[in-house]
């Protein structure tokens, strides 16, 4: 009979981390990681990937800015449009799930402050000391505000690092004991199209998930709300960002 493995909650706790498109531009990828290696944070790999960020992942990701004057320019920046504008291969991020303990605040500590400014000033050495901040205008030419391209997003708070997880990444992109929260084997399709949540395949759904894939327990009780019309703990498309990485769709 094989012993069950329990890893102590304190090494599970996670925490989000994308090197955005500015980093990548300025050739500092190698540089973070290293920064962020197991020699500096004590801290494991959980999960890794290259992605290119459709609309609808950055809209969800940035979805408390929902609303707001630079809402657009922060898309365009997590989308990579406005350091590649005219080089649409070249738009990405890497995305990290970083493990153990004290995961949230060690990375945090790393990185250092958000504004670029106040990180040289407060804390040099730092990741986003090496950032910069972006005046932005409208289309008339008017100031609306500024964009801190700080090259690293990390998570704040623990349901802050849940939540973007599991919009980032499926229990399948993280090793099974390094899974930090509940999943289960769904027995169900779920197709989407945009739009609506279906169970059978219309023209131009996308299958989320099928019978034998392992969800996000919370994903697969949202996409159970959402069919039978229920309110949802989330909307359909913080569900369906995951799913539809790196595919070659211009509708999503």
């Amino acid at each position: 009979m094989k012993e069950a493995v329990v890893m102590d909650k304190k090494e599970l706790e996670q925490t989000l981390i994308l090197i955005k498109p500015d980093a990548l531009k300025n050739s500092l990828i190698g540089y973070v990681l290293s920064q962020l290696s197991e020699v500096h944070s004590g801290l494991r790999f959980a999960g890794a990937k290259i992605v290119h960020v459709n609309r609808m992942l950055a809209i969800e990701h940035y979805a408390e800015h929902r609303g707001k004057p630079f809402f657009p320019a922060l898309l365009d920046y997590i989308t990579g449009l406005a350091h590649y504008p005219s080089e649409p291969w070249k738009r990405r991020v890497i995305a990290f799930v970083f493990q153990g303990p004290k995961a949230i605040s060690k990375i945090r500590e790393i990185a250092g402050p958000t504004d670029p400014n106040e990180a040289r000033e407060k804390k040099p050495g730092c990741i986003r000391a090496l950032g910069t901040i972006v005046r932005l205008k409208d289309a008339k030419g008017n100031y609306i505000g500024e964009r801190m391209d700080n090259l690293i997003h990390a998570s704040a708070r623990a349901d802050e690092a849940e939540r973007e997880i599991k919009l980032w990444f499926k229990p399948s992109d993280i090793p099974p004991l390094m899974r930090a929260y509940p999943t289960e084997i769904n027995e169900e399709h779920f197709y989407f199209d945009g739009k609506k949540l279906t169970m059978k395949h219309e023209k131009g759904s996308v299958c989320l998930v099928a019978p034998g894939d392992c969800v996000w327990k919370t994903d697969l009780t949202a996409l159970r709300a959402i069919h039978q019309g229920k309110t949802a703990h989330c909307n359909i498309e913080t569900v369906a960002a995951k799913y539809l990485i790196n595919e070659k769709r211009d509708d999503f």
